[in-house]
């Protein structure tokens, strides 16, 4: 069993997600001395993680609806 979230839940999932890893890491860089470069790794984690989960099709983000899906000619 695989599991998948429907593209609404995954946009919030998304959208929760990114606002906690973004709350995070600036807590973190006040609350210690840490370079520019380190910033910018635990960034790139946090992109990582969510791009891992995107290709595993457990999230599957529809972007709000903002953008078409492809139509298939039959």
């Amino acid at each position: 069993m695989k599991l998948r979230l429907n593209p609404l839940a995954s946009d919030i999932v998304i959208s929760i997600y990114v606002v906690i890893s973004l709350y995070l890491r600036f807590s973190l860089e006040n609350q210690t001395p840490i370079s520019p470069l380190n910033s910018v790794v635990i960034g790139l984690c946090f992109v990582t993680i969510l791009w891992v989960l995107i290709k595993l099709k457990v999230l599957n983000p529809n972007w709000f609806g903002l953008f078409k899906g492809k139509k298939h000619k039959n």
